[in-house]
């Protein structure tokens, strides 16, 4: 299993200008090889080989007076960025033919300087002192904020620069399967279903509840304030500059509020049960219609990714149960479909069965799902 580590790191002036050559040099050669393989194709060519572009593109090209500046930098992302484009071709070939799953995939776009900037280094471009400087290639000695150990010696490394103009370094570790296994709870109590919604963010077994924070929503204000002082200022300005330095800013702020929350209500769950069901959301398709701006904000696909891989590394047992579950309709207590269904009965929160039952909405699907998902597991048919 392969694991992502991002520490914060500070580089110096002159370092911060040998990483912009960097990042230029990289999104260069990337965009030359984008352009490449579009030409070959127009012009009915087989697609060049990525040894082929690594000699044309960046041996042979240093030579030249239009691209001699790629010799200020190390080859090592330089030769990262072929692989990348490489890969991202690849992708794009085998989502057409459906070697692929999931969403479609489109071809390669060219890169751009105002987006977020990064090069990756293996392990022949970079290398970690003792003193806990982390070397570049042709940069330097970087200081590395080490908010944790890394849990074993990392096999690459890619240098992120943010829109806000902060950088990381994240570290691909190889670590075994079960590495984080937690101890296993032994209270038959210890499982809950979750039932993800937008009123509340999660409902919980004993009718728990996570409320939705809408990060968003908080700090729409502030940035459409941003937006709006950013759209007035002339291009290329200075003042435009600061101006979309606060809009990215604002986009920040929101996004790692949202990711502290996700991974804090997740390690939660995770070392509360020893099983958890969960609902095999169809996010996408959901955050087409009404309320797509909300769907968005309370990241629920992405949770559910989360969820699943520290499910998986601590020894948990996760389960999705099908989309298409009655999770609402049906009664926990007889099992009769009478519950609330479609757009009509989304505001009903509270409901009653012919049976006698009252069902809170939430809590009701919640005790479904957790009920469908131990059904699946002990049958095998789980789609963990």
């Amino acid at each position: 299993m392969h694991l992502r580590y991002s520490y914060r790191v500070y580089p110096t002036r002159p370092q911060r200008a040998a990483l912009a050559r960097t990042f230029g040099c990289v999104r260069t050669v990337y965009n030359d090889a984008v352009a490449a393989r579009r030409a070959a194709h127009r012009a009915g060519l087989p697609y060049p080989s990525t040894a082929v572009l690594d000699k044309a593109l960046i041996t042979v090209a240093k030579r030249t007076p239009e691209r001699s500046w790629l010799a200020e930098v190390s080859t090592v992302p330089l030769q990262q960025a072929l692989r990348d484009c490489h890969a991202a071709w690849r992708n794009f070939f085998d989502s057409l033919s459906g070697k692929r799953s999931g969403a479609r995939v489109g071809p390669p776009r060219f890169k751009r300087r105002s987006n977020t900037q990064s090069a990756r280094y293996t392990r022949r471009g970079f290398g970690l002192k003792p003193n806990g400087r982390l070397y570049l290639a042709k940069v330097g000695d970087l200081r590395v904020a080490w908010s944790r150990d890394l849990p074993a010696e990392p096999s690459s490394v890619t240098i992120v620069k943010t829109p806000t103009g902060n950088y990381y370094a994240s570290f691909v570790v190889a670590v075994d399967d079960g590495a984080d296994l937690a101890e296993p709870i032994d209270d038959p109590d210890a499982e809950t279903g979750i039932d993800l919604g937008l009123k509340a963010f999660a409902v919980l077994r004993g009718g728990k509840t996570i409320d939705n924070p809408k990060f968003f929503r908080r700090l729409e204000r502030k940035l459409k304030k941003a937006q709006r002082a950013l759209s007035r200022k002339q291009r290329g300005s200075s003042n435009r500059a600061k101006a979309r330095l606060k809009v990215a800013k604002a986009h920040e702020d929101i996004r790692n509020r949202r990711d502290d929350f996700l991974h804090k209500q997740v390690a939660t769950i995770i070392g509360e049960n020893q099983a958890v069901y969960v609902e095999d959301l169809n996010v996408k398709g959901l955050a087409r219609g009404r309320g797509a701006k909300s769907l968005h904000d309370a990241a629920l696909g992405r949770f559910l990714r989360l969820l699943e891989s520290k499910a998986a590394r601590a020894g948990r047992t996760f389960a999705r149960v099908d989309r298409f579950f009655p999770s609402t309709r049906l009664c926990s207590v007889c099992g009769a479909l009478t519950g609330p269904q479609g757009l009509a009965g989304l505001s009903v929160r509270d409901w009653a069965c012919g049976c006698g039952a009252v069902h809170d909405r939430d809590g009701n699907a919640e005790i479904n799902i957790r009920r469908e998902g131990q059904r699946l597991v002990a049958a095998g048919q789980a789609d963990t």
